[in-house]
């Protein structure tokens, strides 16, 4: 494979600082190096730039940041989309989980019937009205789907960029009541932990795989690191307890590389100052890997 590495250290879509280290961690625990090892050619572009919270006017309180957020995601679009267009897989590294909106408008501007794989504790599927919060990391996927704030929904030019049947949440367990009514309304697959105890993993991901993977269209993966268990990634923004853990992390990752249908992939919320010797750093290199074909045996 040809991979692109693009940073995207935002900070702006969450309250809580030290995610916008969160690629350079990802970085130093090794990650061109392992893929070069795996048979990867790899390109490096650096970081897309992004201003600081401090220096910005937070706006809306329920709509935090969002005129920066939208010019950042104008940058990233475009990185993405060029990628793809090259034959290369973006491998976008956060930042908060607000990077999707322009790594997933891009790369939906080229394969234009986009299958979502998104793992989170979180489903990230509020809007202005729902919202507890006002981060607007926690509105992305909901954005993305034609649901929310017009400036969101609209971004890039054209709406929605994922038909809702097309994205599957896994591991969620931190769900806001009025976010769920929207998940059920608009008919999004959600597997939650209870789904995962009671079927499996590999039960979860043949499913997973195969709504996102239908009729062969390509499948974006979006791998929050608050969907393990904090005992085995300490270091996220919004822990959450009783998530996957490490060997059904592996496993999700084995199948979506297994499914050959993988064009895409981001990893957000990696949160360094919060984290225990780069241990959720290190972890996030070892699932980047197991996504991009590397095996057991």
């Amino acid at each position: 494979m040809h991979v692109r590495i693009i940073g995207a250290p935002m900070d702006l879509g969450a309250d809580r600082r030290g995610v916008d280290i969160g690629a350079s961690a990802i970085r130093y625990a090794g990650l061109s190096d392992q893929l070069h090892r795996l048979g990867h050619t790899v390109q490096d572009v650096g970081n897309v730039i992004i201003p600081q919270p401090e220096s910005q006017p937070q706006g809306n309180p329920r709509l935090k940041y969002l005129e920066p957020i939208i010019q950042v995601s104008e940058d990233l679009t475009k990185l993405t989309a060029e990628a793809v267009q090259e034959g290369q897989i973006p491998l976008i590294l956060g930042g908060d989980h607000s990077i999707a909106l322009g790594s997933i408008t891009g790369i939906a501007s080229v394969h234009k019937n986009l299958g979502i794989i998104w793992i989170d504790a979180h489903a990230d599927f509020n809007t202005e009205e729902t919202t507890p919060s006002g981060n607007i990391h926690g509105m992305i996927l909901a954005a993305l789907a034609g649901i929310g704030d017009p400036r969101l929904v609209n971004f890039g030019g054209w709406a929605p960029k994922l038909r809702a049947d097309n994205i599957v949440v896994i591991g969620a367990r931190a769900l806001d009541p009025g976010e769920q009514d929207l998940l059920r309304a608009h008919h999004v697959h959600v597997f939650t932990m209870s789904d995962i105890d009671q079927h499996s993993m590999s039960e979860i991901m043949r499913q997973a795989v195969a709504i996102a993977g239908r009729d062969e269209q390509p499948i974006h993966l979006s791998l929050d690191m608050d969907a393990l268990d904090p005992r085995e990634a300490p270091g996220v923004g919004t822990p959450v307890r009783g998530g996957l853990n490490y060997r059904e992390a592996h496993l999700a990752m084995e199948m979506v590389a297994d499914s050959q249908r993988l064009v895409s992939m981001d990893i957000v919320e990696v949160n360094a100052i919060l984290d225990r010797e780069n241990a959720t750093a290190l972890l996030a290199v070892e699932l980047i890997l197991s996504a991009l074909g590397k095996k057991i045996f």
